[in-house]
This record gives structure tokens, C-alpha cells and sequence, in this order.
């Protein structure tokens, strides 16, 4: 492990005592083997400088333009700090915080819904993302909000599918449903094979092809990304690049995964052939 780690103490004791209250186990940060684990070793001691921007709701939809196309860009209707007073916008959108995970909420009618959606985004615009469990990147975010139009043609969020990118191969997709009802998720390889024993079955998207090179593309260079894609009719949309999924504290069901996700990201560490004993195991070279 790098310098960082072993040298920040109360980062690490945050961390290992996050992990045992979610997964009931102290983590091992010295050899890192989980997936889970793996997250946290990236917390302590990837500062890669490029992974802000790529973070960055806002900034990176000009990278997604310049790698894949402005066609695989939602398009920002509204940036700024703090809301209008009253919505601008006729048909339902999404409002969103540039600088953190989890923080947004959906327009349906503005009339109703405008005034507490202007009072939930005035707390994400208080304080910084991200401090509590050690995710430095969000702190290199500026602070920020952003309105998009709603993508999906029914009143559900639209399906959400992750792709877990190691030294740029796809190897992994989650599949979010019902965020907003009966949120759950389901993990395929990339030939759409149910990585649990009786999962619920998820019709294959039409655009999974393009949207496993997308990925490939868009995480090019790194040991490790997530990146985020929505299909709206047969067109795959780019959605965000995550770096610490679920803060490494969601455990894997079954949760052999964990264990068989982390083989993966080590080996393609290794095969990185990263010329620097010191760098961290979450980088690789550009």
C-alpha cells in the first residue's frame, strides 16, 4: 500500500470501522484482496488527478463528447449554484448536485414538487461530499448543481446499467430497477449471464454492445472505473463514471462476488504492468 495509507492514521481507522459496521469484518488495508476491499484501499491512497473531472457531473459530459460523441451526452438545460426561484421548464427534469452521488430528485410537476426540490439542493450546496468516508476526489469538485431532462418514457426511473471496467475490459454489468420504489439490482457478465443462482431475470438491452465499448473507452488508462449508461428507445445515454461504488460498503450477493471482483481488479493491476512499485493499485498509467 502507498505512503498515504499507511501515514493517515484516522483515515484508516474511520474506514476499517465503517467497514465492520457494514460487512462485519475489519478490512484488510494492507493487502487488499475484496472488491470491497479494494475501495478502500483506493480511498487511502489513489490521488490520480485526472479522476475529479471524470467525476465531475458537469465537466465530464465534455469528455464523453470529445471520446464517444455529443449523441451519447444528457443535455444540461441549467447550471449554476443555487435554483431559480421558480422552474423554467414546462416537462419533468431531473435536478442534480455536480459534486456528490445520491443527491437528486426528479420534476414532475413544478408547481408541487419545486419548492422542496430548491430546499434539498440548498443542503447539498452546504457541505462538501464525501468527507465522512474518506472519498477524496468529491472534495476536488467544485460545488454545484445541475437540471437535465427527464429520460424514460414512463413515470419510473429509467433502468440503470453499471459497467465495471478493469484495465479497460468490461467484466461486469449491475442492473438498477424502481430506484425510487423497490430499488434492487441485479449483476450479469458481459454476455448477460445472471451472476446469481435465481436472479431476476432483465431483458438484455438492445444497445449493450455500444455501451461496453463506451465504457471501454471512457475508462481507458485506469485499473478501475464504473461508468454509468441509460437506454432511452434503442439509444444508450452516458449517465456518470463512479470510482468508489456504494463506498465499497454494499456487500455482494452471493458474496463469493466480492472475493472473485477483487482477483479481477489485482490481476488487472498486474497486467498494467505498472513500472512504479509505489503507485497505487487503483492507477494505472494514461
Amino acid at each position: 500500500m502507498g505512503s498515504a495509507g499507511r501515514h493517515d492514521f484516522a483515515a484508516r481507522v474511520r474506514i476499517s470501522l465503517t467497514y465492520l459496521w457494514r460487512h462485519g469484518r475489519l478490512p484488510n488495508l494492507d493487502d487488499p484482496r475484496r472488491f470491497t476491499e479494494l475501495v478502500q484501499a483506493r480511498k487511502l491512497d489513489d490521488r490520480d488527478p485526472r479522476l475529479p473531472a471524470m467525476a465531475d457531473k458537469v465537466a465530464v459530459k465534455s469528455i464523453v463528447a470529445d471520446r464517444l460523441g455529443p449523441e451519447w451526452v444528457i443535455p444540461t438545460l441549467w447550471s449554476g449554484t443555487k435554483l431559480p426561484s421558480a422552474s423554467l421548464w414546462s416537462g419533468p427534469v431531473v435536478v442534480k448536485s455536480r459534486h456528490g452521488c445520491n443527491q437528486y430528485a426528479v420534476v414532475r410537476d413544478a408547481a408541487v414538487d419545486w419548492p422542496a426540490v430548491r430546499r434539498s439542493s440548498a443542503r447539498w450546496m452546504k457541505k462538501a461530499y464525501g468527507a465522512w468516508l474518506d472519498e477524496w476526489l468529491y472534495a476536488h469538485i467544485p460545488r454545484g448543481l445541475l437540471v437535465e431532462p427527464f429520460i424514460g418514457a414512463t413515470e419510473q426511473l429509467p433502468v440503470d446499467y453499471k459497467i465495471y471496467v478493469f484495465a479497460g475490459e468490461a467484466r461486469y454489468v449491475q442492473v438498477h430497477l424502481d430506484r425510487a420504489t423497490r430499488h434492487r439490482w441485479v449483476l450479469h457478465d458481459t454476455d448477460w449471464k445472471p451472476l446469481k443462482t435465481g436472479a431476476e431475470r432483465i431483458e438484455r438491452p438492445s444497445a449493450l454492445a455500444a455501451m461496453l465499448a463506451a465504457a471501454e473507452e471512457l475508462a481507458r488508462g485506469l485499473v478501475f472505473a464504473r461508468v454509468d449508461f441509460y437506454q432511452s428507445g434503442d439509444r444508450p445515454l452516458f449517465g456518470e463514471i463512479t470510482f468508489y461504488p456504494g463506498s465499497g460498503l454494499d456487500p455482494f450477493d452471493p458474496p463469493a462476488l466480492d472475493l472473485a471482483m477483487g482477483d479481477v481488479w489485482r490481476a488487472s493491476a498486474l497486467a498494467a504492468a505498472l513500472p512504479d512499485a509505489n503507485r497505487p493499485i487503483g492507477l494505472a498509467a494514461a
